[in-house]
């Protein structure tokens, strides 16, 4: 289920408030400031910071 676009317009990192980016493969959203992946389950995004994964600057 792919997330529509005005949920991703009002969508916010909880860290920076910066934007997020859906990735390529709809599995999360991405807060390029914080390097910040937030994983999209069951259609839901968990905007919790405890709950994302670390980018490396790679």
């Amino acid at each position: 289920m792919a997330l529509s676009q005005e949920l991703l317009d009002i969508l916010v990192c909880p860290k920076c408030k910066g934007e997020l980016r859906l990735l390529a493969d709809d599995a999360g959203l991405l807060c390029e400031t914080c390097r910040l992946r937030f994983p999209i389950r069951d259609g839901i995004p968990v905007m919790l910071v405890d709950e994302a994964d670390k980018i490396s600057e790679e």
